[in-house]
């Protein structure tokens, strides 16, 4: 059984936007070409929430607009173990492919491009990545979110088995 999701609430965070790509998108028309932009912004308080967002508009300042939106709608939590995350996890999005590992203190983000924006929206002070498969900036956010989204907390986790391991001896033994 999955749990419902619960959604954060922007107004009680103190949020940074960071823009990570602008892309110009032509559309070939009869009378000539039709520009538009698409905008990638992630947004963090630094202090394990973050979201991303994808906007696009006809000019670049309201893709931008947009694009902050989506993502302070999106927001996720992220279990920090200290400045770290609790465990390696891989995460597959399209055909980007996103490895996350914990690291020692003093190590820093070991990351680059859009994956670097998205840990260091999230507070992650010590980690070390590696993307693999496609170079496409949007879907390798996505999977870093991804990957951020299906971490979870190892004492609750554990909880949660030992709780539904318990009620199942109770069947079998009753």
């Amino acid at each position: 059984m999955k749990e419902p999701i619960s959604r954060i609430d922007p107004t009680e965070l103190t949020l940074s936007d960071k823009l990570v790509y602008i892309n110009r998108v032509t559309k070939v028309v009869k009378g000539g070409k039709r520009l538009s932009f698409s905008a990638l912004s992630v947004t963090g308080d630094g202090d394990g929430h973050v979201g991303i967002g994808v906007g696009k508009a006809n000019s670049v300042p309201d893709a931008i607009n947009k694009a902050g939106a989506i993502a302070r709608k999106s927001l996720i939590e992220v279990p920090l173990a200290g400045a770290t995350i609790p465990y390696e996890i891989r995460v597959k999005f399209g055909a980007a492919r996103v490895l996350l590992k914990p690291a020692a203190p003093g190590t820093g983000i070991i990351a680059g491009g859009s994956i670097r924006v998205v840990v260091e929206a999230a507070g992650i002070k010590d980690i070390l990545t590696k993307s693999l498969g496609s170079a496409n900036r949007i879907n390798t956010a996505k999977a870093t979110i991804l990957a951020l989204s299906r971490l979870k907390e190892p004492k609750k986790e554990l909880a949660r088995r030992r709780g539904t391991l318990e009620v199942e001896e109770g069947v079998i033994g009753g």
